[in-house]
């Protein structure tokens, strides 16, 4: 049994590729950690802390993400849990405020507002119309920054660590 789920939510990718970031830095902190994407995942009660990453796009999480804490908010509110978007597109990423049920289920668990990471589209990964023409204009590209993720996940290993 893994001690931490890292969970996400995605369309193009690059959310799970967070998320399997965020679960390297965790492990190296020697935790168990299982990465699924939060369709699949049927049960929270056998993690210890959980992280759940989604895409944001047009100011909305993924369903299956804002699924996953409708379905477990119960079992949420009695362990950790960060929470984390990606997808602002840009050299400077701004944080960008979750969207109304989210904020509302992060409060009924005691997890705090999300924090926010950029996101990536290129003419590889583009999924449907939108995400295509982005993808041949000035914000395309991986504006994922990897040190500010793995110092996110560096400190919720901190937070496990001083925990047990």
């Amino acid at each position: 049994m893994s001690e931490v789920l890292v969970a996400y939510a995605t369309k193009m990718g690059g959310t799970k590729g967070i998320a399997e970031a965020i679960a390297a830095r965790i492990r190296a902190a020697s935790h168990e950690v299982t990465v699924m994407d939060a369709a699949d995942v049927k049960s929270v009660e056998p993690y210890k802390a959980v992280v759940l990453g989604s895409a944001l796009y047009a100011a909305r999480w993924r369903p299956e993400a804002v699924k996953f804490l409708k379905r477990n908010a119960p079992a949420l509110a009695r362990k950790p849990v960060w929470l984390f978007h990606s997808g602002p597109l840009g050299a400077e990423v701004e944080p960008q405020k979750a969207p109304r049920k989210v904020r509302e289920l992060a409060a009924r668990i005691g997890a705090e507002q999300p924090t926010t990471f950029g996101g990536r589209v290129t003419p590889e990964n583009a999924v449907g119309f939108l995400a295509r023409k982005m993808a041949q204009g000035p914000m395309a590209g991986d504006h994922r920054d990897w040190d500010a993720i793995d110092l996110w996940a560096y400190k919720i290993a901190e937070h496990l660590v001083s925990a047990r």
